[in-house]
């Protein structure tokens, strides 16, 4: 591990300023227009100014989490992955603009992106630490408020660095290759889902020996005689669309399995002036609505624990897979929502923002309101508990529900 040339008393220093600074929040238009004819140098000044930024906004927010789960182990070292990122990072700021000290930090960008790969699943670990330390109560909901903003720091965070790196670095991709860094800035959506299709068919036959079938259609209301297209990451779209496929599959194979007949799933693509909407609907039992605000918390999931083999990966059971989706969704303004019908199915709808000019990203904002915007998430659950057990329950898990809506990841 490379030793940073800067005090740990200066670094605690630095990211309080940091934080300080504001985000710079970036269309999908900005993106590509700068991965079209940006130099590396030009990516290196932003990104050495940028990435610093993003990161000391998370880690002072960490540092809001209750001590209790600060304390957690696999919590300490995601802490630790970041300071040392930052540290390395804020050593560049008064860097010569050359190009030997533009290529040492795309070097240091691949390192860092290596280091950050497992932070999902340490961070998740560290949940799970304290559970088994505190039971199920230590979970409460400015947790879940803030592995959202986390997990979407993160996604922005990488976001920067892999789109550097597949310009400039050495996987940079060829010149003949459609692509803008992550972007494709004609993503053909039906051949995502297809993708997505084939490979939530191939889980589901390797679980249940059998899937159901899927029909796809696209409306382009802009343009009919064209395909539905957009500008945007094949990476997050399949992301999105795989997990509520798989998931969609599931529920119809397990809801259908004594009569062998499986209803297909239907899949509505549309384009219109504003939106680019993804619906999947199936016909998989449903989900009480009780329950869906319930599916979007972390480590909620309906399935089993899944078994830890080295064979194929698990249909479901960890309980990310919605709420990072939705994360996915909302990072350029979109949104992922879920309408159900118990003892029937469910309607998956995925928006996007047709616009590459209107998809801007979406960002956590550390500042001196965030600490109490935790305070506030935790008297809002407060509130839900002490009606509990009255008529008027409904109405604090309303206001609860609401608070959440309002408040921007």
């Amino acid at each position: 591990m490379r030793l940073t040339r800067i005090s740990f008393t200066d670094i605690g220093k630095l990211i309080q300023r940091y934080s300080r600074y504001q985000q710079s929040c970036l269309s999908i238009e900005q993106f590509t227009t700068f991965g079209k004819t940006a130099k590396p140098v030009e990516s290196f000044q932003f990104g050495r100014y940028e990435l610093p930024v993003r990161l000391a906004h998370i880690i002072r927010e960490i540092d809001l989490l209750p001590k209790n789960l600060l304390k957690m182990p696999s919590v300490e070292l995601v802490r630790s992955w970041y300071v040392q990122s930052f540290s390395e990072l804020v050593e560049f700021q008064d860097e010569d603009e050359t190009e030997e000290v533009t290529s040492r930090f795309t070097q240091n960008l691949m390192c860092i992106k290596q280091r950050h790969d497992n932070v999902v699943e340490t961070m998740a670990q560290g949940i799970m630490e304290l559970r088994q330390t505190e039971g199920d109560d230590a979970f409460h909901p400015s947790i879940q408020y803030f592995l959202d903003r986390f997990y979407m720091n993160r996604i922005s965070i990488r976001m920067l660095i892999t789109q550097h790196l597949l310009l400039f670095g050495q996987d940079a991709r060829s010149c003949k290759s459609n692509f803008v860094g992550c972007f494709d800035p004609n993503c053909h959506v039906t051949s995502v889902v297809e993708d997505a299709v084939n490979n939530g068919s191939y889980l589901c036959e390797q679980v249940y020996y059998t899937s159901p079938s899927v029909e796809v259609t696209e409306v382009n209301a802009c343009d009919p005689k064209k395909p539905v297209q957009i500008a945007y990451i094949p990476g997050h779209l399949y992301h999105m669309l795989f997990e509520l496929l798989k998931n969609a599959m599931r529920a119809v194979v397990e809801q259908h399995a004594s009569s062998g007949d499986l209803p297909p799933l239907k899949v509505l693509i549309t384009k219109g002036k504003q939106d680019l909407t993804v619906k999947i609907s199936d016909q998989g039992g449903g989900i009480p609505k009780s329950r869906i605000d319930q599916v979007f918390e972390y480590h909620y999931t309906s399935a089993p624990e899944p078994l830890k083999t080295g064979g194929t990966a698990p249909m479901a059971g960890y309980g990310y897979g919605l709420p990072l989706s939705r994360l996915y969704a909302k990072y350029f303004d979109g949104d992922l929502e879920l309408y159900s019908m118990e003892g029937y199915g469910t309607d998956a709808v995925i928006w996007l923002k047709a616009l590459s000019e209107e998809a801007s990203e979406v960002l956590p904002l550390y500042n001196r309101r965030t600490s109490k915007n935790y305070e506030e998430v935790r008297l809002a659950a407060q509130y839900c508990r002490d009606w509990s057990s009255s008529k008027f329950y409904g109405h604090g898990h309303k206001f609860l529900s609401t608070f959440h809506g309002k408040m921007r990841v």
